[in-house]
């Protein structure tokens, strides 16, 4: 059985507004009185107020008199500090508790309450406690909501600008830099990352795995990145995380590369770094999944999977270079894209002329001895021995170090 909602005040004008019409219109007095009666049964009024109405003026008179406060200021005080030792709760979660409250924070001397006080505490109305503290302006001073210390932006980003490599870049050697994070379904502790550098020029790739984003490891991937390029690096372009700027790291680039150009990306704008972000599927989730590792032996075995894609990706898999942007009437307002004839990024390190005689020379005779559908069984099978390792389990602690390249850290046998 459904519950009967009465109108409002406001809600019955403008019915007898919009029925006073038809009534005027009819002209028997039988039919006059079957629309009295409907007005009567929905909007619950005696028959001669609603005559009165249409006889008259349907409009809201504002009082002659408002009315005054029905409670004083000791009430109004009461209403206050229970809010207050409440942290500002609603209206309708505040009024059920007054009284206890108040006989609570009475007991603590922290409140004086008079008999008429309590009495006046039980029956206000939920609207009047709403009222009381908005006129104290007091529903801001809420602990739970108040204004949160932000913290203070990095000051190594002040000096880096931000701006977009451009699409058409021909020079070689300034690279888009993302972080892949490797957590599975939960971002808590230490888990395997994935640096990746691509070339805007020609697509060249490179892929380290490195466990956890300390320097330490992260000097030791971007290491193993430059000991196998065969071009130098002239800029680098990543996000503003603080992994990529830190005065260790940024210590360590004046020293390994001094003239290094630096730049980054716009905050919340992944599309400054889109040939990075875009090739994130393609290069490193298309292989790696989504899957959790956090164990020192599966990056080695990342490390691995990565040494053979970078033979795979870099010499044999064509990729294609955006040329031209057109845009016609007919199109409209969209842009048109050519792009140039597919080749493999080390074909267009080739053409760039970047690559000495003796490093094109060695990096032929690589190709030459590679045989891609080795490779693509050698991929697969380090893929399925990629999932098959365990994680760590709770009382297992790795560590980094292990993971390094001998060169960086040198272990005990």
């Amino acid at each position: 059985m459904t519950e009967t909602l009465e109108m409002t005040i406001d809600e019955r004008r403008k019915y007898l507004h919009k029925m006073r019409i038809r009534y005027w219109q009819v002209e028997e007095r039988s039919k006059r009185s079957q629309l009295l009666d409907e007005m009567e049964a929905v909007t619950g009024m005696h028959r001669k107020s609603i005559l009165r109405l249409l006889h008259g003026e349907l409009g809201r008179k504002p009082r002659r008199k408002q009315r005054g406060r029905a409670y004083g200021e000791a009430v109004e005080k009461a209403v206050r500090v229970i809010a207050h030792s409440l942290d500002y709760p609603c209206a309708e979660r505040l009024r059920p508790n007054l009284v206890n409250m108040a006989q609570h924070l009475e007991r603590h001397g922290e409140l004086e309450v008079t008999a008429e006080v309590y009495e006046h505490l039980k029956w206000i109305s939920v609207a009047t406690v709403r009222r009381i503290l908005q006129r104290g302006g007091q529903m801001t001073a809420r602990i739970a909501y108040r204004e949160q210390r932000r913290p203070a932006p990095n000051p190594l980003l002040q000096g880096i600008p931000m701006r977009r490599i451009a699409w058409n870049e021909v020079r070689v050697g300034h690279f888009e830099v993302d972080l892949v994070h490797h957590c599975g379904g939960s971002a808590s502790g230490q888990y395997v990352h994935t640096i990746q550098m691509v070339d805007v020029a020609s697509g060249w790739s490179e892929c380290v795995a490195v466990l956890g984003r300390s320097y330490l490891v992260m000097r030791d991937g971007f290491e193993r990145i430059l000991q196998r390029l065969p071009f130098a690096v002239r800029e680098l372009h990543p996000d503003n995380g603080s992994e990529f700027f830190n005065d260790h790291l940024l210590r360590f680039w004046g020293n390994t590369l001094p003239g290094l150009e630096m730049s980054r990306s716009r905050p919340y704008h992944k599309n400054d770094n889109r040939f990075v972000e875009e090739n994130n599927h393609s290069l490193v989730r298309a292989y790696v999944g989504y899957d959790r590792f956090e164990t020192v032996a599966q990056t080695r075995l990342i490390n691995q999977l990565y040494e053979c894609l970078w033979q795979y990706h870099n010499f044999f898999l064509p990729v294609m270079r955006l040329q031209h942007k057109l845009s016609s009437p007919q199109s409209n307002g969209r842009l048109k894209r050519i792009y140039d004839d597919a080749c493999s990024p080390f074909d267009r390190l080739c053409a760039s002329g970047v690559l000495t005689p003796d490093q094109q020379a060695q990096l032929e005779a690589l190709r030459l001895s590679l045989n891609p559908c080795a490779l693509r069984r050698q991929i697969e099978h380090l893929i399925e021995l990629l999932h098959s390792l365990p994680n760590s389990q709770n009382d297992q602690v790795e560590d980094v170090r292990l993971s390094l390249l001998p060169t960086i850290d040198a272990l005990p046998s």
